[in-house]
Formats: C-alpha cells, sequence, structure tokens
C-alpha cells in the first residue's frame, strides 16, 4: 500500500509527540535525581525486529543500544512468550545492549486489538505490532563503590547486578521476585524501583497512544508509514554523503587512561572509506581491550557513527532505523570497542566521546565547513555515604560537560552539554536539598577556552563542602591529562582537574577515572572542567572580539596579551584596546579596529 506524502508527515510528527510524552512522563515521575534532573534517560518506539521507529534524542547512544536490548529479549523468548501486559527489562551490556551496568532498559510489547466487533467486545488478544521502551540510569544497583561506577573495576562483575532480558511483568502482574532481587543488591532501592516502575508506567503511555494512532489511521498505515520514514532517513543520508568529495580519511583522539594503568593513553582511531553514497568506519586499530572500565561495545560505537553524520547532515533528521542502515563499520575483537566478555565497561562515556572526536577529525575532509575542535568530555560525580537527609543510605550522583571546541566559523559554547550528551546540570538548590553536601562555589573558568580565531568554549569550577563524615568518592571523567585539541593553528583547551581541599597542606589532585576515595567532613571537593579547543589563527581573532571577552570575564588581559596580541586595560571605568600597541605586539600593522 501507499500513504500520501501529507499522511506520512502528519504520522511521523505523531509519532515524536508520543515519544515526547513518554519522555515527559519519565521525568515527571522519576524518583531519584538522576532522572528527575539530570534528565539521564530516553525514550523510544521499536518494529517488532527491534529497529527504531522514533526515539526522543537525551542520550544519542541510545540508538544503538535500544535495538541491541530488543534483539536480546528476541533471542532469549520467542514471540508466542510476548503477550499484552509484559514488561522485559535487562541491564546486561552483553547478553542485552545496555551501556553500562546502572542504565536499564525497560521494553513492553505493544499489541494492537483493531476495531472491536459489534458485541462490543474485544477480541481475546491483539497483534503484536511493536515495543515501547525507554533506558535510564539508575542510582545505585550494587558494585563495589557507591552509584555503581568504579573507575578501577576489572570485571563487570565488580559493577554491580547485571540482568539478562527477564520479564518484569507479567499480562500485567508484576514479577515480585524480580523487584525482590533488584531491592536486595541496591544501596537506594526505594529510588531504584520507584524509576523502574516510573519506566513502565511511561510505556504502558506509549503502548496506548500507538494504539489510538492505529486507529486513527489504520494498523497497516501505520506499519507502512514506519518503513516508509526510515527509506527517506536513510536516501535522504546517503544523498548528502554522496555530495562529498570521494576518498579516505583518518582520524584519531585519545582517552586520558582507563583506571588502572594511570600512564598509558588510550587510542581511538577510524579510518574513514567513501565511495558515492556510502561510508565505512574502520576502528580495528584503535587500542586493546582494557583492564579497567575504559571499553565501550560495539552497538553504541555505530551509535556514535550514526550521531556524528546526522549531526553533519541534517540534526534535524527523525531519528529512525534509516540512520543505522547507512554506518557500516569494522571492529577488532579485544579491542577497547570491542572488549571481550566479562570485560569491564561502566565508564564507557569518556571514550564514547572520543570516539566521537576521532570521527569528525577524519570526516573534516569530507565536510570542511563544519569541522569542530576537541572539547571537554563528560563527567560523572558520585558521592555516597550512609546518613542521608532522612538517615538512609544516600547517592549524590552528577553529570557534568564543560566547554565545546570552537567550529568552523563559530565560538565553542561555554558550559553545556554536548555531542553525546544532553543531560543537565543538577540545579544547586536540589543537591542542597536532597543530599548532605552545600555547592560553595559554581562559575567559568576564565582562559579555559582555547585561544583561535574562533575561540574554544569556557569549562567550569564547581566547589562541594562534605558536611558528614565517611563519604565514598568515585569520579569518571577524562582530558586531565590530554587537553582538548586545538585545529588549524588553534590552541588547545584547559585540562580538567579535580582537587581534593585545595590550597591547604592536605590537597591531593585525583586522576580523572577512580573509585572509592573517602572524604570527611569539612572536605572540600574541587571540579574543574576542561575548556574546549581553539580553531584557526588566535593573531586573526578582531580586536573588539577578544575587547569583549576580557569584558566579560572569558578571557584574562595577561591571556589577551599573550595569546591574541592585544593589549588591553582599564580606563576611564571600563576595558578599553590599545590598537596602536596591539598592531605593533602582532607585527601586524593590517590589523585595525
Amino acid at each position: 500500500m501507499t500513504v500520501d506524502p501529507i499522511t506520512l508527515q502528519v504520522i511521523q510528527a505523531r509519532l515524536a509527540g508520543i515519544v515526547q510524552e513518554m519522555q515527559n512522563s519519565l521525568f515527571r515521575t522519576g524518583f531519584s535525581t538522576i532522572i528527575r534532573e539530570s534528565q539521564d534517560a530516553s525514550c523510544a518506539i521499536l518494529n517488532t525486529k527491534g529497529e527504531v521507529v522514533a526515539q526522543h534524542v537525551v542520550l544519542p547512544l541510545h540508538m544503538g543500544a535500544f535495538p541491541a536490548c530488543a534483539q536480546g529479549v528476541l533471542r532469549h523468548y520467542q514471540p508466542s512468550e510476548i503477550n499484552e501486559g509484559d514488561a522485559f527489562i535487562t541491564n546486561h551490556p552483553y547478553l542485552g545492549g545496555s551501556p553500562h551496568a546502572p542504565d536499564m532498559a525497560v521494553l513492553t510489547p505493544i499489541f494492537y486489538r483493531g476495531v472491536k466487533p459489534r458485541g462490543g467486545h474485544a477480541p481475546l488478544r491483539g497483534e503484536w505490532v511493536g515495543f515501547a521502551a525507554d533506558m535510564a540510569h539508575k542510582s545505585d544497583i550494587g558494585g563495589t563503590v557507591p552509584g555503581s561506577g568504579s573507575g578501577q573495576a576489572r570485571e563487570i562483575y565488580q559493577e554491580g547486578l547485571h540482568l539478562p532480558p527477564v520479564k518484569l511483568a507479567s499480562r500485567h502482574r508484576p514479577v515480585a521476585e524480580i523487584e525482590a532481587v533488584v531491592t536486595a543488591n541496591s544501596r537506594t532501592p526505594a529510588l531504584v524501583i520507584g524509576d523502574i516502575r516510573g519506566q513502565v508506567g511511561a510505556n504502558r503511555l506509549g503502548e496506548r497512544r500507538v494504539a489510538e494512532l492505529m486507529e486513527r489511521y489504520g494498523k497497516e498505515t501505520i506499519l507502512e508509514a514506519t518503513k516508509l520514514l526510515s527509506s527517506h532517513t536513510e536516501a535522504r543520508m546517503r544523498r548528502s554523503i554522496a555530495s562529498w568529495p570521494d576518498g579516505r580519511s583518518e582520524g584519531e583522539s585519545f582517552v586520558d587512561h582507563d583506571g588502572i594503568d594511570l600512564d598509558r593513553p588510550i587510542r581511538i582511531h577510524v579510518k574513514v572509506d567513501k565511495q558515492g553514497g556510502n561510508i565505512h568506519f574502520d576502528f580495528s586499530q584503535s587500542s586493546d581491550q582494557t583492564e579497567g572500565p575504559a571499553n565501550i561495545r560495539p552497538p553504541l560505537v555505530r551509535a556514535c557513527c550514526a550521531y556524528s553524520l546526522m549531526s553533519l547532515v541534517d540534526p534535524f533528521l527523525p531519528v529512525n532505523q534509516g540512520l543505522a542502515s547507512v554506518v557500516e563499520a569494522t571492529f577488532r575483537e579485544g579491542s577497547v570497542l570491542d572488549p571481550r566478555f566479562p570485560g569491564a565497561v561502566n565508564t564507557y562515556m569518556p571514550t564514547a566521546l572520543t570516539v566521537v572526536e576521532a570521527i569528525f577529525r577524519a570526516m573534516g575532509r569530507f565536510v570542511p565547513e563544519k569541522r569542530i575542535a576537541g572539547g571537554s568530555g563528560s563527567a560523572a560525580l558520585v558521592l555516597g555515604g550512609k546518613g542521608g537527609r532522612d538517615g538512609r543510605a544516600y547517592v549524590h550522583y552528577e553529570i557534568f560537560s564543560g566547554g565545546t571546541g570552537a567550529r568552523s566559523g563559530k565560538d565553542g559554547v561555554t558550559a553545556t552539554a554536548f555531542h553525546l550528551s544532553n543531560c543537565k546540570t543538577a540545579p544547586v538548590e536540589i543537591i542542597e536539598s536532597e543530599f548532605p553536601t552545600r555547592v560553595e562555589r559554581f562559575e567559568v573558568l576564565p582562559d579555559s577556552g582555547g585561544p583561535g580565531r574562533w575561540r574554544g568554549g569556557l569549562g567550569f569550577v564547581r566547589e562541594y563542602r562534605i558536611l558528614e563524615d565517611e563519604v565514598r568518592f568515585s569520579m569518571r571523567t577524562d582530558k586531565h591529562l590530554i587537553a582538548p585539541w586545538g585545529a588549524e593553528g588553534g590552541s588547545a583547551g584547559g585540562k580538567g582537574a579535580c582537587v581534593i581541599n585545595p590550597g591547604t597542606s592536605e590537597e591531593k589532585r585525583l586522576p580523572s577515572r577512580f573509585g572509592d576515595y573517602g572524604l570527611s567532613k569539612g572536605d572540600l571537593l574541587r571540579v574543574e572542567r576542561p575548556g574546549g579547543g581553539g580553531m584557526g589563527d588566535p593573531l586573526d581573532r578582531p580586536l573588539e572580539n577578544v575587547l569583549e571577552d576580557v569584558r566579560q570575564g572569558y578571557v584574562s588581559p595577561e591571556s589577551a596579551r599573550l595569546d591574541y596580541g592585544a593589549v588591553v586595560a582599564p580606563g576611564d571605568g571600563e576595558w578599553r584596546v590599545d590598537i596602536e600597541a596591539s598592531n605593533t605586539l602582532q607585527k601586524n600593522p593590517k590589523k585595525s579596529w
């Protein structure tokens, strides 16, 4: 059958709206700050093959995780075992497709019952047409540290409880044994079970909305429309790729270390071959599988490729199977991007962001007008203890980014989430009201953006005062040793840092990835996030832009002079630039105001 273009666009918008409605439900029913405030979760509609039909992208990696989790369910259950009212759960990176154990996926089958017969009774069993799915980070599912994210885990068994694809509910009846297992393995059982039930509720909403859509337009029309939408997305991607020059390009970037061997950087290398509308990514020259938890599974690397292509073609393309269909990728088994079981994976995110940076470096040959310098990467901070505000064990979990790299024709963005994460920084008021922690400083870091014709975005600093004893601190991040790279003559961005009791005799600097560092009441924890790399020669930055940077506090007068050749000083109550002195300093008399 055929679907007319107008109906097709209406169905596309409606599917996107359904997923957005699911997402809003999930965020508003979240028990934990991780979901409620940081919004570390995604929702999707899948077909019966587990392919993405529609997804609201909060975390682009979930484009690869959802199909892998669905395929895990389909390997464990026959279609005859999938019933209306069921709910499946998995958080296993190898038997399912979860990025790491704290990310629990819940999938509920969607059944369409069709038009009711004249007697008013619906059929006993409808037709299975797909899945409503969501994936959300959990505050704690066991493991060696609070938050289940030790930067020094050596195998997934140290990362907490792992559930293969199993039924969480059967014919609308919760499987009490699964909930019992989960609660028995969590330091924050009420939060975890509350969030899981919220995931089921969001999926039930998705089930109803898809059924209503089929009632309005017909089941066959909707199923055909989803195929057409994926085909259109794939065709749009391939047309754009075909417009790029053919050839081969390579790119690489590095992760600081794996948390175990702190002196060995991890190489991420990609070779891109592009011919016509086809593109192939070869990651086989990346570093070997790491002993620490820096590994990442291939479905997520493919999602990195899809995200990168979507960013270069059209960021407003609908997210569906058409994106994945374009990606062809090769991996080397036993490498950091294709680890052998039971390789640890829980601090996968810095590696994933490094994969994206390597891809963008390689893609600069094909799409030079969309080049971007290196960015801050991501960070996850976890503080855990036994005596929270209500006397129960708590896990204080936050997600950070920093400054983005400068882009062709634009400065980087300051203190923001980017690339693979759209998660939000938790508000200070929420942190202080829910955890025994006081935020004493939260501001951008001057001079952290890499100098360039286009300046890198700035990082930020956040300081915490610890208000109780016996706090266990873990962190997983990057860019403390290897600075975000500059491009086309631009300079690197500022590095990150994690410092305990800065400026005192007890000052201690911690690595970018670690687990279970002990903190005491009164300790001060400072987290400095990196800035992005600059792009282009800093001496080509217009003097008025440098002056405005100084006025805003983004660039110090010292950096203006040393990095940009701009002499900026206060005069008559405001900052002014000395054009003549700047021109002399730059040895370029053509520079003018």
